[in-house]
């Protein structure tokens, strides 16, 4: 049986909702409320304009009503809407913002209105495919996170019995040596308050400290960045236009006979 078309006020809105100019607009709603949102965190100015936020916050939550209201009637059947999850996250924030209204959910509302700004993410696809690629990367992550574990643990009870005597605040028990790998790690004022203070005492503390941002900081995190980047460039591939890759399959196909003619020549 043939689909049914699309009725040409239907077709009308799908082109308005995705139009270039309407992404633009929503986007620009979406940095308007993450202003407001900043804005209302400043005492002086919230209780002052007080009336005036609670408008605007009302006004951009009918003004997303509006947008998802027509994104859904664009989708044929409506029910199609909900087949992606960020049209799923879309709608949930925008009916919980409807949902807690009230002076009984101020925090909850408050909340609601910083997580708006996550639309962002819905709104544009270049950073769609940036999220998704990092969610695919989380069962490759946790291979890591168990060696980073390892790593960590190990550095941990060694530190703890070597230097637990000479330098308690960081090496006291296995919790503050844990908390303390974990600064050095980001490589964050270590060698000021951490290692030059105990080389004073210690002369070959360095050996300790110089093996563990190597092994724990340069290639552990290394292979957080390779995996996320191999996530990232698969997520583009799939998104390219099928004629695209078309192009990238041929042109390869030409630089491989290129390569065996040259090969047949050398013999």
């Amino acid at each position: 049986m043939a689909e049914e078309k699309k009725p040409e006020w239907r077709k009308r809105i799908a082109f308005l909702t995705e139009h270039r100019y309407f992404t633009i607009i929503i986007m620009v709603l979406i940095f308007i409320n993450a202003v407001i949102v900043g804005m209302e965190t400043y005492p002086e100015l919230h209780t002052r304009y007080m009336e005036w936020f609670h408008f605007a916050d009302r006004l951009l939550l009918w003004l997303f009503t509006v947008e998802i209201a027509l994104r859904m009637i664009a989708a044929k059947p409506f029910y199609h809407f909900f087949h992606s999850g960020w049209n799923w996250f879309d709608f949930l924030i925008i009916a919980a913002g409807h949902l807690f209204a009230g002076a009984h959910f101020v925090t909850v509302l408050r909340v609601l209105r910083v997580l708006r700004v996550l639309r962002a993410v819905t709104v544009l696809p270049s950073l769609r495919r940036l999220v998704d690629a990092l969610m695919r990367t989380i069962p490759s992550l946790f291979n890591i996170l168990f060696l980073m574990g390892l790593v960590l643990y190990i550095y941990a009870v060694i530190g703890t019995m070597l230097y637990a005597q000479v330098s308690p605040e960081y090496f006291g028990n296995l919790q503050r040596t844990l908390l303390t790998l974990f600064q050095i790690i980001t490589l964050e004022s270590w060698t000021e308050a951490v290692l030059r203070p105990l080389m004073e005492v210690e002369p070959l503390s360095w050996i300790y400290f110089i093996s563990f941002v190597l092994v724990g900081t340069f290639i552990v995190f290394n292979l957080f960045i390779g995996v996320i980047v191999n996530n990232v460039e698969r997520a583009n591939e799939e998104e390219m236009p099928p004629q695209a890759k078309k192009q990238d399959v041929e042109a390869l196909q030409s630089e491989i006979r290129d390569l065996k003619e040259m090969l047949n020549k050398r013999e």
